[in-house]
């Protein structure tokens, strides 16, 4: 274990029993609260001193999440050695192609990298290379990995964190968010070269390249197939013609928050859709009487909602919506045992081998290989079984090089070694449906059984 590690250990083991951390308080960026960049003669000067600058580039974005539809930028921040920090108003500059080009041959450095490239993408601006401190974190084995927490265990400073939920939105933006806003950046680029050194002592930098390369090389991801199925509590609707009903009130109250940019949640909850599924009201004193559907509800969104459920009362039985999502890959792990019980033995087997590994090589299991591909792997495993078919196999599910290398031994020798016990449930069920270690174990062949990472699947 290296010290940076072993330090942040002790120093999540002294936070969690309310210990001091003496960590230095960062309280204003080193060059004051630049201003805000919000118009194209400005944002024209700051392209030329960020081409000019030297080094890595730090960029975060702020979004209004909860606010407002989508994932939209309503804050970029930017920081490089020679050019200074900057805070750039995506309202007053929507188009930052100009920005990313003179920046396209440098190292980007973000804090959990996937939440900020959309947004930043909408604006023409891609990376070619990327470090992420939040995927470093992960890969050498520290425990909380927030940028606060890494700042502070790293770096030995501490971040103001009052501010991250708020209405980035809002115009003008209060002082002490632009503040905040700009100390996210300030000490990115230091952050990002203690984990470089960190992962080198470790031998793991060339994992880290290899996923940052993939998190660039990652093609945008395809729409969401029946995103109204996403709606929370929707598993409690079980008749078809009441899906129908969540189909209908989700895609009018996405219009309606499209239409207003508020966040869909603002127009209506999820749990409002869901009750008004399950009760099927057929007029509006009906609907009233419906959690989330008051008296505080105007009666023209009454009219909206009651229409939507009276045009799911209408939709033909055909075209009803069916009780399950069309679903690709393997089916829910709950149902291996009866369906293909060798297969449950072997991704039991497996959950535990990659756990084991995953604990010696001090990092999370899903960084090691993620669940999804050890499910695809054990339901469909290749003919003859050896580390080579593993390791062809993850490699055309997408793995990377350092995760097919590891995991390949060790799932191709526990998916040989699994063996279908009788009357044990692999997945660790006794034939009444409680939990049993002891079948854990003996279906995998460990003292342990503990697949934790793997058991939230």
């Amino acid at each position: 274990m290296t010290d940076a590690r072993e330090d942040a250990i002790d120093r999540a083991d002294n936070d969690a029993h309310g210990q001091v951390i003496n960590a230095v308080p960062l309280l204003e960026p080193s060059e004051g609260i630049p201003p805000v960049v919000a118009d194209a003669e400005t944002l024209a000067d700051i392209v030329a001193r960020f081409a000019n600058g030297h080094g890595p580039v730090a960029i975060d974005a702020e979004r209004a999440s909860g606010y407002r539809y989508g994932q939209r930028a309503y804050l970029v921040q930017l920081r490089r050695e020679g050019a200074g920090s900057t805070l750039i108003d995506p309202v007053g500059c929507p188009d930052l192609s100009e920005l990313g080009a003179v920046l396209a041959d440098t190292e980007w450095v973000l804090h959990a990298a996937n939440q900020d490239l959309p947004c930043l993408a909408e604006l023409g601006m891609r990376p070619t290379r990327l470090f992420d401190t939040e995927l470093a974190g992960r890969l050498a084995g520290f425990p909380r990995v927030g940028l606060g927490p890494m700042v502070e265990n790293v770096l030995g400073l501490s971040l103001e964190k009052g501010h991250s939920a708020v209405d980035w939105s809002t115009r003008p933006l209060p002082e002490p968010w632009l503040r905040y806003a700009a100390l996210d950046v300030e000490v990115l680029v230091e952050l990002r070269d203690a984990l470089e050194q960190e992962l080198t002592e470790q031998g793991k930098l060339e994992w880290a390249q290899q996923e940052f390369a993939a998190i660039v090389a990652a093609p945008p991801p395809p729409p969401r197939v029946d995103p109204w199925r996403r709606t929370s509590g929707v598993h409690k609707v079980r008749r078809r013609r009441q899906l129908a009903a969540v189909r209908e009130m989700w895609q009018v109250r996405d219009r309606i928050a499209r239409e207003r940019d508020v966040s869909p949640g603002r127009v209506l909850s999820d749990a409002a859709i869901v009750a008004a599924a399950l009760a099927m009201p057929s007029s509006i004193a009906g609907l009233q009487a419906v959690s989330g559907f008051g008296p505080r509800v105007h009666r023209r969104a009454l009219e909206q909602w009651i229409a939507a459920i009276e045009a799911a009362r209408e939709v033909p039985e055909a075209q009803l919506p069916p009780t399950t999502a069309a679903h690709e890959g393997p089916p829910p792990p709950r149902a291996w045992a009866d369906k293909d019980p060798l297969a449950a033995a072997r991704l039991s087997a497996a959950r535990a081998a990659v756990t084991s590994l995953a604990e010696k090589l001090h990092l999370p299991q899903e960084n090691l290989v993620t669940p999804e591909l050890v499910r695809r792997l054990a339901w469909a495993p290749p003919t003859r079984v050896t580390a080579e078919s593993v390791a062809d196999a993850l490699t055309a599910l997408g793995a990377r090089t350092w995760q097919v290398e590891l995991v390949s031994p060790v799932i191709a020798k526990a998916f040989v070694t699994a063996k279908v016990i009788p009357g044990v449930n692999p997945n660790g069920l006794g034939a009444n449906g409680s939990t049993s270690g002891s079948a854990n174990r003996a279906a995998n062949g460990s003292a342990t059984g503990s697949a934790v990472g793997f058991a939230r699947e």
